[in-house]
């Protein structure tokens, strides 16, 4: 009974209060959005430079897909970063994947309007794509955004030889052409785009020996382009050097297997030489890859009928002819007559007339004889044609050609090595 009560302690107390305060404001306001507050994240963030230095080592050694893949990664982890769109937009066009190649170039613009290297790519994107007149446009922009853009001067001669080899190019373009390369070789002469671009311009101008010599250096620089093997395989078959361009076209489409281009090259070439079931071969493997095309369609017809496979013949040409679905459900929108595929309709003509259908093929034959009278070969095989028919005519009844909704899908049979022939190109004494 005489042991004293305890006074309070005032400091005690407010600490108290204090430590109870801080558990509330945790409890209700810091917890929710950090549960684990004291623990380390499980899964740190990797820097886009990270990325970037793995894409490069994956870019040096020509493992492209691994490359961008890496780049990907590096712009999710910094995609305000316009330099990655630029690095992913050179790979895909060394690899000939020239949509994605646009792409990433029209992104670099989005996050930069004034970025030269981003207006060169897309500028030969575009050109190789077959959009002369935008990839001018584009190319244009790149030198007046950076005069001392040697990619845009290289790319612009480069875009204007394809122009003349598909015979397309304007009044002045080869000097154009020859001009630009000159710019790109003054300011980096030693660069794989200028010896691209000084390759492009000897060759359509019919100096093989230093264009061959121009594009190995390029090769040298740089031996994962796939363009540059196109353009050297030429090159090579115009010099009848058919061994070498065969080697070229193959690294092409090891670069670039979905392209249809080196098949289609070396499916011509087997039909030049007449080894017409391995050009058959190419062909399909062409329309694996793109079935919408008719003029492959169209190839592979000709191919056909020179195999005496008039059945198979008459339904390819139909195809690139009149256009259609394909067993594939793709479709194929034919080709008019034009002094540009006059050969595709002869030639459909000719199977139908040896199978007996003539009253198919003789509509196309007189159309042909009316309409394409400049093209001799054309007209003489028209003629052709009518004769055999009225032949027939008199000496068998007519039979009339069945109806076939759908194309035969076929199984593509192993890759053999072919013998191409020199691509025809203009000549001119400039360089």
């Amino acid at each position: 009974m005489r042991r004293k009560n305890r006074r309070s302690n005032p400091l005690r107390i407010l600490i108290l209060i204090v430590i109870i305060g801080l558990l509330v404001y945790v409890d209700r306001k810091v917890e929710p959005f950090s549960p684990y507050i004291f623990l380390p994240s499980p899964t740190p963030t990797i820097s886009a430079e990270t990325f970037i230095a793995e894409a490069q080592g994956y870019a040096v050694e020509g493992k492209y897909t691994q490359a961008l893949q890496a780049y990907d990664k590096a712009i999710k982890a910094d995609p305000q970063n316009s330099s990655n769109y630029i690095a992913s937009a050179m790979i895909n066009l060394y690899r000939g994947d020239y949509e994605a190649s646009l792409d990433d170039a029209s992104n670099a613009l989005l996050l930069n309007s004034e970025n030269s290297q981003a207006y060169a790519i897309k500028g030969i994107s575009l050109g190789l794509l077959g959009d002369f007149l935008d990839s001018e446009s584009n190319l244009q922009k790149a030198t007046e955004y950076d005069a001392s853009n040697y990619f845009a001067y290289a790319y612009d001669a480069i875009v204007k030889a394809q122009k003349i080899l598909g015979g397309s190019d304007a009044q002045g373009d080869l000097d154009a052409a020859i001009e630009a390369s000159r710019k790109a070789e003054a300011i980096s002469p030693t660069a794989l785009e200028t010896h691209w671009a000084r390759g492009a311009v000897l060759e359509i101008t019919a100096n093989y020996e230093d264009a061959i010599t121009e594009y190995e250096a390029a090769i040298a620089a740089n031996s994962n382009v796939a363009e540059i093997h196109i353009s050297l395989g030429r090159t090579y078959a115009s010099l009848l050097e058919y061994t070498m361009a065969v080697e070229e076209y193959t690294k092409a489409n090891a670069l670039n297997p979905t392209d249809p281009i080196p098949d289609v090259l070396i499916g011509r070439t087997y039909s030049r030489t007449g080894e017409y079931s391995k050009a058959i071969q190419y062909f399909q493997q062409a329309i694996s890859d793109d079935a919408e095309n008719p003029y492959y369609w169209g190839y592979l017809g000709q191919a056909y009928y020179k195999n005496y496979q008039f059945g198979d013949a008459i339904l390819s040409l139909q195809l690139a002819i009149q256009g259609g679905v394909t067993s594939n459900n793709m479709l194929v929108e034919g080709l008019p007559l034009s002094y540009d595929v006059v050969d595709f309709y002869y030639v459909y003509g000719m199977s139908l007339m040896e199978l007996g259908y003539c009253d198919e093929a003789v509509p196309i034959a007189q159309a042909i004889i009316q309409s394409m009278q400049d093209d001799e070969t054309a007209v003489y095989n028209a003629e052709y044609t009518l004769e055999r028919c009225y032949e027939k005519m008199n000496n068998q009844q007519l039979l009339k050609l069945p109806t076939a909704t759908m194309i035969p899908t076929w199984t593509p049979q192993p890759t053999v090595t072919p013998t191409p022939l020199p691509y025809q190109v203009p000549t001119s004494t400039g360089d």
